[in-house]
């Protein structure tokens, strides 16, 4: 899933110090994520502080034990940064470490963007504060776009925020399946080996890319059968659920490309869109037993969400071959990603392809 603020730490404490380069709107939100993230570092302490206190519960102690095996396995083994960062955890008192803004038109799976001096141009916008982030939510709703407002559960600095302790963890995703939180440590942690300005698909299917391929080797490194088995069988629906909305976006986008009318696109789009629900229902009776985990999403789904789904996923199976023509060498794997993301997004994409000086 993005995590808001990742790109926006390198800058974050000079536009607060240069407001002539953003303007109010820039300094208020650069303000707000300073205060965010900081308040988020004050209430971090050391994993060993909240194992050794009698105070935490039991199971978070053990789930904090667990992570910092994961910690030590993703350094060992998947060369991920060996720093501060998910050494410290904390307690927010909220369901999500930030709330992302994300907009797209009417008729276009292309998320709108927002820019600012030095940081360049991003595909969402990222909050501290629900209501701040449904407020901007609402304003653009107002103005024509489609809009998702949603929380995560973490952020990546990109390891810039190491010298103050580094990314913690956090009470917004430790207490979820093992495999949920092994995914995503490995998942920020590659944020800090590569990363390409401008480039969302590219630096979250890298990341993506990281937390599949980790976890496989996670899970034999435990040996735990009944872990495989839960895990095999949420992926199952997971790639199914995936499968269902790629071909949503496929049909959606090919639509907006045409050269039908607006009239006949809203039409056909509200057609497809039936359709996308009629089969989610099925296949949620047909193979998943009734379970409606992705009720929510798909009844609010539309251009916005289903643009950032993409973007999670859409060159994962390039980095997996990727991965296969450096022999599975996780060192070789992040080098090469990290000179990818080096050059011009044209060219990137040729690379990742194996098509390069082809």
């Amino acid at each position: 899933m993005s995590r808001a603020l990742r790109r926006s730490w390198r800058a974050l404490v000079l536009a607060a110090l240069l407001p002539a380069l953003g303007g109010c709107a820039s300094v208020g939100y650069y303000a707000q994520s300073l205060r965010g993230h900081f308040d988020l570092l004050t209430r971090a302490k050391p994993v060993k502080e909240w194992v050794s206190d009698e105070a935490t519960p039991a199971d978070l102690r053990e789930r904090l034990r667990l992570s910092q095996e994961m910690r030590d396995f993703a350094i060992t083994e998947l060369k991920l940064p060996d720093n501060a960062s998910y050494r410290r955890y904390a307690d927010l008192h909220r369901d999500a470490a930030v709330w992302n803004v994300v907009a797209a038109p009417e008729l276009s799976l292309q998320l709108k963007t927002w820019c600012f001096p030095i940081l360049g141009c991003v595909g969402y916008r990222g909050y501290f504060d629900r209501d701040e982030a449904r407020g901007l939510g609402d304003e653009l709703k107002h103005a024509g776009w489609e809009v998702s407002v949603y929380g995560v559960p973490a952020y990546s600095t990109l390891g810039w925020s190491n010298w103050l302790g580094g990314d913690p963890l956090l009470n917004t995703f430790v207490s979820g399946p093992e495999t949920d939180l092994a995914r995503l440590l490995f998942h920020e942690l590659a944020h800090q080996k590569a990363y390409a300005d401008d480039d969302t698909a590219f630096n979250e299917s890298y990341a993506t890319a990281v937390e599949r391929l980790g976890l496989e080797r996670w899970m034999a490194h435990r040996g735990n059968p009944h872990l495989r088995e839960e895990y095999q069988e949420t992926e199952a629906r997971r790639a199914q659920f995936r499968s269902l909305t790629r071909a949503l976006r496929e049909r959606l986008d090919a639509l907006y490309r045409s050269d039908a009318s607006d009239a006949d696109k809203r039409a056909r789009k509200a057609e497809l869109m039936a359709d996308f629900r009629r089969d989610y229902e099925q296949l949620k009776q047909r193979e998943w037993h009734g379970d409606g985990g992705w009720d929510g999403w798909v009844q609010r789904a539309n251009n916005a969400s289903l643009a950032v789904q993409g973007a999670y996923g859409d060159l994962v199976p390039d980095f997996m071959r990727l991965f296969e023509r450096v022999g599975g060498d996780w060192d070789r794997f992040h080098a090469e990603a990290a000179r990818l993301a080096k050059l011009p997004k044209a060219q990137r994409r040729k690379a990742l392809q194996g098509a390069e000086g082809q």
